[in-house]
């Protein structure tokens, strides 16, 4: 039997009203907000649901409205080191609603006085300015939508000040919030829209920056879904699965905003804070940077996913000592205690050894070169300016990189210059060169003491004994505390 509102358990399902619209139908959406929003109707504290835009033309909406609008949430990995398994049906949607065909009610959800929030995953593409016309049905670009449905809005409650939105993009891109911003007045400017709706735009409402972490990898694998829906005992088209760690942080000072988003306490996930760069720095650091330093060397060592990595003994001391004992002290100052950073690393980990999915290490090396020099350099230019000896770990990963990069065939913008420097110089040379190049990494590593030696030293270890052999001799001569 398919999923409905039959197999909703308790009291009959809620009417609630709807407080939220949100454009796009992503499992992200339905993974992160979704969940928060749904856990919080259940607890009492927010009740509101949420009309779902879909932007695209591609698939239809019948799923949805052939199981109530209701779908399971499969919530699997590793917390605190402990397994979870946890099956959730989310009953948050109310209802989806297709920007092609049904644009015009979209737009008369702006005239409901309960509505108050707009969320967004429209992919980092979505926000950005293009010569939109907002009086089509509907505009072609997000931007362009979210404007048409604030005009409808203002233009419904003439100019009232109390019922401006709340907007929470969570497209992947920094400061996701003030870009959206900047242009939608840019494009209200290009429309000649009137002066008091412009002010009403920037004065009415809060448009927050925000930032999204969990892995929602989306529909389970067909075996794996068979058995779940054998153990739940009910077909579901829109199952989809994610890891237990979850986090919003988004960037508000206002007391509205907090007033307007009471679904925050349901959760410790949602963080509402003046200041979210630090939950950045942290993710960008100690989840992505341990995933960029440790994926050359994964698959040099013969690994295909995290998991597998993870499951090694010798490799997972390498990469817990990377991200605890290299990482963690390299960024901790005075807006980073070392405790929040250890908690972090901590939960990276755990999510790094989540039997559930699969994330493969080759995915990860894609465009590897820009992902060492956002996210990689400057931690080691900040250990070195808080630390004064040389993170062997750090100059394994950095090898394992320069070694992994042999291969033209790699999917990079900088593949060309690695084939060209490996047909021409000897190991030691090339890492001298590639270390000196201020062009590629903004500094000239060969300036931090020991550095290039240790690189030197791991690269020649690489060539000689092979990664998974010095893998093994560089775990048991690793602590983890």
């Amino acid at each position: 039997m398919q999923l409905n509102k039959q197999f909703l358990t308790g009291k009959a399902r809620a009417v609630l009203p709807e407080k939220v619209l949100q454009f796009g139908t992503g499992v992200l959406l339905r993974g992160l907000p979704d969940y928060f929003i749904d856990k919080a109707n259940k607890a009492g504290i927010f009740n509101g649901r949420i009309v779902v835009v879909k932007s695209t033309d591609k698939g239809n909406t019948d799923a949805y409205s052939e199981q109530d609008y209701l779908y399971t949430h499969c919530i699997q990995g590793i917390m605190q080191g402990r397994r979870v398994e946890e099956y959730v049906v989310n009953d948050a949607i109310s209802r989806v609603l297709s920007a092609t065909g049904e644009w015009e009610q979209i737009l008369e959800c702006a005239a409901d006085p309960e509505m108050e929030i707009i969320i967004s995953n429209t992919t980092e593409v979505g926000i950005t300015l293009t010569a939109d016309n907002i009086d089509a049905a509907p505009p072609a670009s997000f931007p362009g939508k979210l404007l048409a449905f604030l005009l409808r809005r203002y233009r419904h409650f003439k100019g009232d000040i109390n019922k401006g939105m709340v907007i929470i993009p969570t497209e992947l891109i920094p400061d996701n919030g003030t870009k959206l911003q900047h242009i939608l007045l840019e494009l209200a400017q290009q429309h000649q829209l009137e002066a008091a709706f412009i002010n009403w735009l920037s004065a009415a409402n809060h448009i927050c920056n925000s930032l999204v972490d969990r892995i929602v990898p989306g529909a389970l694998p067909a075996a794996a879904q068979a058995a779940v829906e054998a153990q739940l005992r009910y077909s579901d088209q829109l199952m989809i699965m994610s890891e237990p760690y979850a986090l919003w942080a988004i960037e508000t000072s206002s007391e509205r905003v907090r007033k307007v988003l009471s679904f925050a306490p349901a959760d410790s996930g949602v963080v509402l804070a003046p200041d979210i760069n630090i939950f950045r720095e942290l993710k960008l650091r100690l989840l992505n940077g341990t995933h960029t330093l440790s994926c050359g060397l994964a698959v040099l060592a013969g690994f295909n996913t995290v998991k597998e990595a993870m499951e090694d003994t010798a490799m997972e001391s390498c990469i817990s000592a990377l991200a605890q004992h290299e990482i963690v002290p390299a960024i901790t100052d005075v807006t980073i205690r070392e405790d929040a950073a250890l908690r972090f690393a901590g939960s990276v980990l755990d999510r790094f050894r989540n039997p559930f999915i699969e994330h493969r290490w080759q995915s990860i090396t894609m465009q590897y070169t820009s992902k060492m020099k956002m996210r990689v350099i400057p931690v080691i230019v900040r250990h070195y300016q808080r630390l004064d000896e040389v993170p062997a770990l750090m100059a394994l990963g950095f090898a394992a990189y320069l070694l992994f990069m042999r291969d033209g065939e790699v999917t990079d913008d900088y593949a060309a210059y690695f084939k060209e420097k490996w047909q021409k110089l000897e190991p030691a040379v090339l890492v001298q060169t590639v270390l000196k190049d201020t062009a590629l990494w903004g500094v000239d590593l060969t300036q931090l003491p020991g550095f290039s030696h240790a690189v030197t030293i791991m690269m020649g270890a690489l060539l000689t004994e092979g990664a998974p052999s010095l893998i093994r001799r560089v775990s048991e001569e690793t602590t983890i505390a």
